[in-house]
């Protein structure tokens, strides 16, 4: 099993920044206390599974935000029933 270093997420964020690291995380622990299912595998706790999420770039500061929301679905309205309801 690789070890999971500070280091490698730093360099995957692309941020030499650890303050910045610690933000990341702990919006991505939040994620998971509410339910969401971690996106790496691994028997971790939640920090370390949080890092490993960030290391191999499933979570980055670009998609942090709509890791935690349902997927949008677009609905197809009918043009003909809507303007058959107007015309009435």
């Amino acid at each position: 099993m690789a070890r999971i270093t500070v280091e490698d997420c730093l360099s995957r964020i692309g941020n030499a920044n650890r303050f910045s690291l610690v933000h990341l995380g702990v919006a991505r622990i939040k994620q998971h206390r509410k339910g969401q299912p971690y996106l790496a595998k691994g028997k971790n706790k939640e920090t370390v599974m949080t890092l490993r999420e960030i290391a191999n770039g499933s979570v980055t500061f670009d998609n942090i935000n709509t890791l935690g929301q349902p997927p949008v679905e677009e609905k197809e309205e009918d043009v003909t029933e809507v303007s058959e309801e107007t015309a009435n």
